[in-house]
């Protein structure tokens, strides 16, 4: 099928949400730019995707004061608006640093600006963002993400909250009781992973029904602004996973246990699959989907669903797959005769070696329609799976960068992948739809989701020099309009040629995690496990001249000093130079206390090492220090805000010790009962970096500083229990009892010279 009969052919199963009006559009002006609202005005042309057009497209006139933007679509005028904004106005709204918009004195004149979308869908989120960040926001959080993805053109998100009340609802009415049910849902902060099939019940304390029917409420806020701005929202459908129970109240029914997912005892993993082959899988998937209708409207024929992920296919044989996939496929047709089955292709990757390219043809020519299916191919910038399925067998699919798995910090991007690969796989796929954003985690490195989704809308790469100028003009906008120092400038250019840069993509593949956040060892850090790389791939040195450059652009130009963006980044600088800072210690530190290499001066070697000890852990409370200026409206971006978003949504007077402070922790931490995914979800945050980390280094230095003055080799086992016992301690309370207090960004300036003036022979200055 010819790429642009696809495009139509899934455009038409869709109910038109962007032609509904423009009054989510105006109510985001008014909350913005209220002082702006009567100057901007918006044309949404009816030549929309009903008569055709494949691809959005805006067209934004403006004299002084005045702004008129006329597109064919309310995501297109969104993101016009944006155009506007950010490139003539230099104002723009941020994930952590929020919304520079109503800084905007006067609407400057401009030349007309034209736009079109090289694709028809711009995709955001991966399933497991809804915990390892979305797990707490509140509606005033998702209200500003919503803001974000429509002005960046964001027309097809996932909409996974509230899943668990459907659910519920669908098993009660098949005859399930309610503690049935319950005892097989996990946490708050690990819901992801049940609705994958991977774990089931929770380990800190089970959800509850308050919990259930607040993030419906929260569900159906989110539902509302999504189409009111003009996007179709991806919904969930049932998957086949069902609670233990199911086989006492339907004992003929058909059913396996998945597999061990992650080294989870059966107790919390196993999960129970009702094959699609059996009735009551089509039975409960009609129920599932009728009641989401019902509760939300006909807002969108697209589906998620996964059964597969990082669980073992329950057949190999190609006449099984291709059967399961059409009876998956058939159970969604006969509760919505016009649903598109979106499904994640990290399966693909992750299970290589059993999903052959005979397998995976065999399942996806299970879905006779092509444009019945939707693939996402999740890791297109570093393992696109697309080429070598000979781009889904013709079935649409959409180019997914992934780049951060679990919630990792440490600066990294790859932007020539990002930029001149969507561009090549446009041209040579003919069923590619869309651009995507499928992080595990929403946390840094904001320029590089920025960055695909600005690719969309051009058909050649984007000049990388020119966008990254541009990306700080806007952010630092001084409100005075002085000019920003160069200093500033030849900051985001060695961001660009080193960190931004990557392209070693066996050592360093997605954004890396610092060595201090892992279990200390004295082997396999930086040989770290799948999925976490540890590697510095750049000179640091050349980052440490950034930051302070960087940090001497507050000198020529003072206002820097209160600007909110520059704040956080200058944060963010700091952290990325103080975590590589860990490497050189952590060898010295083995260096003098390895009891096998040639020394002529024990004593000497014990000093040394001693020495070594103590900058390790000094730097580590520097980091610590400096991380509690973060000036972020984000829960995501300490401990502290992590923790008190998570209390946040519990009645109770001391959060410490509640099911769902503990789940916070633990999925930062231990991530399991026994630390079986431990470190996975590590974060350079504020009270877990001193509260965490630094003890826990603590324990590990002590205890080879003892082994050597006893001339003894430590004992692996022993210690690596001690450590267990000690971060299984900090689940019940302690770790959020000593995590500490933010504090004032005003201050940061001063706090950042001081550690350069202590820290500049440590860092090579």
């Amino acid at each position: 099928m010819r790429p642009l009969m696809i495009v139509r052919a899934l455009l038409a199963t869709l109910p038109l949400v962007s032609s509904g009006g423009l009054q989510g559009l105006r109510d985001l002006v008014e909350r913005h730019l209220p002082m702006h609202s009567r100057e901007i005005s918006f044309v949404l042309r009816e030549d929309n995707h009903t008569l055709g057009a494949s691809n959005d497209e805006y067209m934004v006139r403006c004299d002084a004061g005045t702004v008129n933007i006329e597109g064919n679509s309310v995501i297109a005028l969104a993101s016009g608006l944006h155009r506007y904004l950010a490139d003539v106005a230099h104002v723009d709204i941020y994930w952590f640093t929020g919304s520079q918009l109503p800084r905007l004195q006067a609407l400057p004149a401009c030349e007309p600006l034209k736009g079109s979308s090289i694709v028809s869908w711009r995709y955001h989120f991966n399933t497991v963002t809804f915990s390892y960040t979305t797990a707490f926001w509140s509606w005033e959080d998702w209200e500003h993400e919503l803001d974000w993805l429509a002005l960046r053109g964001v027309n097809l998100p996932l909409a996974w909250v509230g899943y668990e009340k459907i659910l519920l609802e669908t098993f009660l009415d098949v005859g399930l009781a309610q503690e049935q049910v319950f005892e097989y849902f996990s946490g708050p902060a690990f819901q992801a992973w049940n609705r994958f099939g991977n774990i089931q019940s929770s380990w800190a304390g089970e959800l509850t029904i308050s919990w259930i029917d607040l993030q419906f409420d929260l569900q159906k806020k989110i539902l509302k602004r999504m189409t009111e701005l003009g996007m179709t929202p991806v919904l969930p459908a049932f998957t086949g996973f069902v609670p233990r129970a199911f086989s006492t109240v339907f004992p003929e029914a058909d059913i396996v246990n998945v597999s061990r997912w992650n080294g989870f005892s059966s107790e919390f993993s196993n999960v129970t699959f009702l094959k699609p082959s059996d009735p009551l899988f089509t039975l409960l998937q009609k129920s599932f989907l009728r009641k989401q209708k019902e509760y939300y409207g006909n807002i969108t024929h697209i589906y998620t669903l996964d059964q597969f992920n990082e669980n073992d296919a329950i057949s190999g044989d190609l006449k099984d797959l291709g059967a399961l996939a059409n009876t998956v496929w058939q159970s969604l047709k006969d509760a919505d005769p016009d649903a598109v089955w979106m499904l994640q292709g990290w399966l693909f990757f992750y299970k290589a070696d059993f999903w052959t390219r005979e397998r995976v043809k065999a399942f996806l020519d299970g879905v006779t329609d092509d444009n019945d299916m939707l693939i996402l191919d999740l890791y297109s910038e570093t393992y696109p799976q697309w080429q070598k399925l000979d781009s889904y067998f013709g079935k649409p699919w959409i180019w997914c960068q992934l780049h951060d798995f679990g919630g990792n910090l440490g600066l990294y991007g790859q932007v020539m992948n990002v930029t001149i690969n969507p561009v090549e796989a446009l041209a040579t796929s003919p069923s590619l739809v869309g651009f995507g954003l499928t992080m595990e985690a929403q946390e840094g490195n904001e320029i590089m989701y920025d960055l695909l989704l600005s690719q969309a809308w051009s058909s050649t790469p984007i000049d990388l020099p020119q966008y990254f100028h541009e990306w700080a003009k806007t952010r630092y906008a001084d409100t005075s309009g002085r000019d920003l120092p160069g200093a500033i400038y030849e900051t985001w250019d060695t961001l660009l040629r080193t960190v931004y840069n990557n392209t070693d993509l066996i050592s360093t593949f997605s954004v890396p995690k610092s060595i201090f956040e892992l279990a200390p060892n004295e082997t396999g850090l930086l040989d770290s496990p799948t999925h976490i790389p540890t590697k510095i791939v750049y000179d640091p040195s050349t980052l440490v001249s950034a930051w302070r450059l960087f940090l001497d652009a507050a000198d020529t130009l003072p206002s820097l000093r209160s600007n909110v963006a520059y704040q956080f980044d200058l944060v963010d600088l700091t952290r990325q130079v103080l975590a590589n800072a860990f490497y050189p210690l952590y060898d010295t530190f083995l260096s003098h206390t390895n009891l096998t290499s040639e020394r002529f001066d024990n004593q000497a070697s014990l000093n040394a090492a001693t020495y070594a000890q103590s900058r390790m852990l000094l730097l580590l409370t520097t980091l610590d220090n400096v991380l509690r200026y973060t000036p972020s409206r984000s829960p995501e971006s300490s401990l502290i805000s992590w923790v008190n978003a998570a209390c946040s949504w519990q009645y109770s007077i001391s959060c410490a010790t509640d099911s769902i402070a503990r789940n916070a922790v633990n999925q930062v931490t231990l991530w399991g009962p026994n630390g079986e995914v431990n470190d996975y979800a590590s974060r350079q945050w504020a009270g877990l970096v001193g509260a965490y980390y630094l003890p826990r280094w603590q324990i590990f230095t002590d205890a080879y500083l003892d082994a050597f003055r006893d001339q003894v080799s430590v004992d692996q086992t022993s210690l690596g229990a001690k450590l267990l016992v000690w971060e299984k301690n900090q689940q019940e309370g302690q770790l959020v009892q000593n995590m500490g207090e933010l504090r004032n960004p005003e201050e940061l300036w001063d706090t950042v010279r001081i550690i350069e003036k202590e820290w500049c022979d440590s860092l090579g200055c």
